[in-house]
């Protein structure tokens, strides 16, 4: 039984090592050639920001005249509405009279678009992280050098899969903020500036969904700049003659 499981370790271990060397090799170098094509296309360089802007289905209603309301009509109008004029929490929210508030569809494509991207990076990193820790020798005195290449390129590979996993969280964060700006316009409809803080998140989003384009492309590039410029030190940190010393 331990056997087949140290045979089973082995095993997985190669196959690490295998998909860490194909990964520079052969997938990076696609990676950032598709990345640059798709950095290209039309709908990542808007250059009118406000042709990202979407209407949210939160119509402005017509304003409730509290004096001289004689006629049954509009005491049965002001008495479904329920305004407090003196009130500072605005007005309750029941329903929606349009439907649903929308998401802006223009940069939810761009997310679903990008989002797979991200994740893939994340599983790349960390196949790179556990195929050159595989290859740290065992420690010994002297002939180092090529150990703490290594050990450089394993910190770098782990700083980029930390900044990809947050860029989920900047996508996660969008959703809520603007939920929140939007459940402010519902609440407070004739408040002109919500409304435009809603279109400017969704521009700010944007330069960022950009800027993680590029991140993301950036760091494909700069990690196999980094693996194929230090890859005979990678794959062996301790040279054959240094090692007949011991």
């Amino acid at each position: 039984m331990a056997d087949g499981a140290i045979i089973e370790v082995q095993q997985f271990k190669e196959n690490i090592k295998m998909k860490g060397e194909d990964l520079i090799i052969n997938v990076f170098p696609k990676k950032i050639v598709f990345l640059n094509e798709l950095i290209k296309l039309p709908e990542w360089n808007e250059e009118r920001m406000e042709n990202l802007h979407e209407d949210i289905n939160v119509p402005i209603p017509e304003p409730v005249i509290l004096n001289n309301c004689t006629s049954p009509l509009a005491k049965k109008r002001k008495l479904e509405i329920e305004v407090d004029v003196n009130s500072t929490t605005g007005t309750k929210v029941f329903s929606f009279p349009s439907g649903m508030a929308l998401s802006n569809k223009k940069l939810s494509k761009l997310i679903n678009v990008i989002k797979p991207t991200i994740k893939q990076l994340v599983e790349d990193s960390n196949i790179l992280k556990m195929w050159i820790s595989f290859m740290i020798p065992k420690i010994e005195d002297g002939n180092n050098f090529g150990v703490s290449i290594q050990e450089d390129t394993l910190a770098e590979i782990q700083t980029v899969e930390t900044e990809a996993a947050a860029f989920f969280d900047q996508i996660s964060r969008y959703y809520v903020t603007r939920a929140k700006l939007v459940s402010k316009v519902a609440k407070y409809p004739h408040i002109e500036d919500y409304r435009k803080a809603v279109e400017e998140l969704d521009e700010k989003q944007y330069l960022g969904l950009w800027l993680v384009l590029h991140e993301i492309r950036n760091h494909y590039s700069t990690l196999h700049d980094l693996v194929t410029k230090n890859l005979e030190k990678l794959k062996k940190p301790r040279n054959s003659n240094a090692e007949s010393l011991y």
